[in-house]
């Protein structure tokens, strides 16, 4: 795992996604695609602003998927992920493969076809980000770091959802929805590299939670120590807590 810390979001935002094209890149020269995996929230603005405008990237030949999805929500909601990638990215590059989790049909039925999908070839770069409360995907503290499938039905706890709020996407905390299909811990980490992008003072708590202490359920993004190919990508506010030994363990030049 490695560390960069640059200046501000948009900063960051550029270097997450210089990395990223070249893994794009990389994956269609050597297999004549790229499958990758889409975070969708605020944090991924600035990265996801820049990624579409790299130069180069045949987006035709790219296979996009999807982190999350909350249960119940219809895809016309401001809050939809599944609208938050239309909008946001295959709208603007013209990725023509592409697998949305539906909230609003039986979620089985969701991750039936999406685990079918997603397990016919590997990832090859992953672009997520990391929650509040420490999450990876939706899956809040304690993370389940066991099961072997692919997509799961969980549980969002009362910061996960209190967050979302906070963003603005939601009025308050009731209208939140309590449930959410979200990638397991175990198929983030399947993927060949993984980008996650985490700008903000708000995320400087996780941060420290993540990667000063040991890993555990109970800091579910902590888990990404653990992958031989990850790259954090911090701004210097939610940089801030981490201790003077991670940042000398870690960290790398912006």
């Amino acid at each position: 795992m490695h560390i960069r810390v640059l200046e501000g979001r948009d900063s960051l935002g550029k270097a997450a996604a210089d990395q990223a094209s070249t893994a794009i890149h990389r994956a269609i020269q050597a297999n004549g695609k790229a499958r990758i995996i889409g975070a969708s929230a605020a944090s991924q603005f600035e990265f996801l602003e820049a990624l579409i405008n790299a130069p180069g990237i045949n987006w035709k030949k790219v296979e996009l998927f999807h982190l999350d999805e909350y249960i119940g929500l219809p895809n016309t909601h401001p809050a939809s992920f599944c609208k938050f990638l239309q909008d946001r990215l295959i709208s603007k590059t013209g990725i023509a493969t592409y697998h949305l989790l539906d909230g609003e049909i039986d979620p089985s039925e969701v991750i039936r076809r999406t685990n079918a999908a997603i397990g016919a070839a590997p990832i090859d770069v992953a672009f997520v980000g990391i929650g509040e409360n420490g999450h990876l995907a939706f899956n809040d503290p304690p993370a389940d770091f066991e099961t072997d499938e692919a997509y799961i039905v969980v549980n969002l706890d009362q910061a996960c959802r209190q967050q979302q709020v906070g963003e603005g996407w939601f009025p308050s905390i009731e209208s939140v929805p309590t449930q959410a299909i979200s990638m397991s811990v175990k198929q983030v980490l399947k993927s060949k590299e993984i980008l996650a992008i985490v700008p903000g003072p708000k995320k400087a708590q996780a941060i420290k939670a993540c990667f000063d202490f040991p890993i555990s359920p109970m800091a579910p993004s902590s888990i990404l120590r653990t992958h031989p190919n990850t790259t954090i990508y911090l701004d210097r506010e939610s940089a801030a807590l981490l201790s003077p030994a991670t940042l000398s363990a870690f960290a790398v030049s912006a």
